[in-house]
């Protein structure tokens, strides 16, 4: 007598298909932020004056940082990217921000500025790609490390400006000699127009110890020292070079002064 087949039964049944799901929005940091700083609504019954909301629209001596919701909405926005002229107003604004917090505090402590100008260095030297069969100072490196280069001249000329402001002098002085160190450690590019950037960070320092040395009159012995430093700071650039002679006919005017009062 032959077998006879049995239809064998399916165990697991397939379950019905599921409705898709909405896709969520992505809302930016600044609707996140608006959002937590908007004043909670009041219960029934009670008529309070409104509290003003904090203000993002953050200025240091009548600057203006309005645009960083601009930009962030750009960079929300995709196949979007940011020129150079935009990247360069969204970083500043941004170190603008940080500075914000008690900008007079931070300056006058040139350790802060330090380590935020070896920060800056360092973020620099992180961008490089250094995995690569060429060269890592190629034009390719280098579109890597430009926003954290110019990070870095804004850093050095917002902060000068600051202890400007402050009218710290010496503070000023010390600060653009330091900073001028850490320029001269900054990467050197294969193509020469990548490096501009460093030089427009030596004339901006360069033009900040000469506005400090046209309100400062340092005591001799901190006269030859700046003098030998600024000396050494030549070696780099030569846009120290008036800086240079106005010291030096400064020490000459005190060495005069005081022979007349012999």
């Amino acid at each position: 007598m032959a077998a006879v087949c049995q239809p064998r039964r399916a165990l697991v049944e397939i379950p019905a298909p599921q409705p898709k799901i909405a896709a969520r929005m992505r809302r930016s940091y600044l609707e996140i932020l608006s959002a937590r700083l908007a004043p909670s609504p009041l219960p029934r019954g009670r008529t309070t004056a409104p509290k003003r909301v904090q203000s993002l629209d953050l200025s240091i001596g009548g600057v203006w940082r309005g645009g960083i919701e601009e930009h962030c909405e750009k960079m929300d926005e995709p196949h979007t990217p940011l020129s150079k002229q935009q990247l360069v107003q969204l970083i500043r604004s941004l170190i603008l921000v940080e500075q914000s917090q008690e900008p007079r505090i931070m300056a006058s402590d040139l350790k802060y500025l330090q380590e935020d100008l070896q920060l800056k260095k360092a973020n620099v030297y992180r961008s490089i790609p250094y995995s690569r069969f060429g060269s890592n100072r190629d034009a390719h490196c280098y579109r890597k490390a430009y926003p954290h280069l110019v990070a870095f001249k804004v850093s050095c000329q917002e902060w000068g400006q600051v202890l400007m402001r402050n009218k710290e002098w010496d503070a000023a002085l010390e600060h653009s000699l330091m900073a001028w160190r850490y320029t001269s450690e900054l990467p050197q590019w294969d193509t020469a127009n990548h490096n501009a950037l460093r030089e427009q960070c030596y004339s901006i320092l360069a033009a900040h110890s000469l506005t400090a040395l046209e309100h400062y009159r340092p005591e001799p012995n901190r006269g030859r020292e700046l003098l030998r430093r600024l000396k050494m700071a030549q070696l780099h650039s030569q846009s120290i070079v008036p800086c240079i002679q106005e010291l030096q006919r400064i020490m000459g005017s005190c060495d005069d002064s005081s022979m007349d009062t012999k």
